[in-house]
């Protein structure tokens, strides 16, 4: 059974089993799925590269199939935004081919397949928070290859299956903006962090709870999106002042434009995801930035 503090419409879980493969078991949403997984009666497979080719038709139907699996999570990407500028084909191969995989085997065994995907699919010129069925536009080859994703799972259409476009993922897990924050924030007196990029972060852990807490409630005849990242909003710049006032680091934060950092890949300059759809087809509650931070802060051992 999921924990007393589950969404209560998760109870339809007693006439279900699910076995729930997750894959890019390792990442930071992965890491987080697998700490929480204590909490659900579901059997979870968690896998990486090592057991599992997500590439191959063939290795994720074997997989499937002998372990009875009727959940998939797609946690593994490409997702060195920089690097892919130069690294198109291995972009593609993970963001793009193996989602089609993924899609495909989902739809000849009957599995639901939940997807994460990305912010950067839009171009960040918008002036209102991104619903799902806003125009798409990606200005790196990152956003495009995850956006060819989407399309391929949607093309193929296995029922039953969704797609979470997400944003500044972090997690007491991996590397992240709010691990380097501290670490520069401990070596540096002052930094330089952009004011001109706007949107909301995402607490890996609060994003894992909502995945396993709607699997009993995905019921759909067509691929649908929704966007999830916690609520509010703000800028790197703002972010990184609140992670050193809770970590009571005395690094200072300067406010710096787009234009001062040169990146190769191109950011959304505003990204921030409209969440009325999940939460009104989900009945959730998404937390604050904040508490999402302080949360990891504390994990982190930064914070009381």
């Amino acid at each position: 059974m999921p924990n007393s503090n589950s969404n209560p419409l998760c109870n339809t879980i007693n006439s279900n089993f699910y076995n729930v493969l997750v894959t890019g078991s390792k990442g930071q949403l992965g890491s987080e799925i697998k700490e929480l997984s204590s909490n659900y009666s579901y059997n979870f497979f968690f896998t990486d590269r090592s057991n599992i080719d997500i590439t191959s038709k063939d290795s994720i139907k074997e997989y499937c199939q002998i372990n009875n699996v009727n959940v998939i999570i797609n946690c593994a990407a490409y997702t060195a935004v920089d690097k892919a500028e130069s690294d198109i084909e291995n972009a593609d191969l993970i963001n793009r081919k193996a989602v089609k995989k993924l899609s495909i085997v989902a739809k000849e065994l009957n599995i639901k397949l939940i997807h994460i995907s990305t912010d950067y699919v839009f171009d960040g010129k918008n002036f209102k928070p991104y619903c799902e069925e806003f125009q798409t536009n990606p200005q790196s080859i990152y956003g495009k290859t995850k956006l060819d994703g989407e399309n391929e799972m949607r093309d193929i259409n296995p029922i039953n299956s969704i797609i979470i476009r997400t944003s500044w993922v972090y997690s007491f897990y991996g590397n992240n903006f709010v691990k380097t924050m501290l670490r520069l924030g401990k070596e540096k007196e002052e930094l330089g962090v952009i004011f001109d990029q706007i949107g909301t972060p995402t607490y890996a852990k609060d994003l894992a709870k909502i995945i396993l807490d709607i699997i009993p409630n995905v019921n759909n005849n067509k691929v649908e999106i929704l966007n999830f990242s916690n609520e509010g909003v703000l800028s790197w710049y703002d972010f990184a002042k609140e992670i050193m006032k809770m970590a009571k680091l005395n690094c200072k934060i300067n406010p710096i434009e787009t234009y001062q950092y040169p990146t190769p890949a191109k950011r959304p300059h505003y990204s921030l995801l409209n969440k009325a759809k999940i939460k009104k087809e989900f009945n959730v509650e998404i937390p604050y930035w904040k508490d999402g931070l302080d949360d990891c802060l504390k994990r982190l051992g930064v914070r009381k």
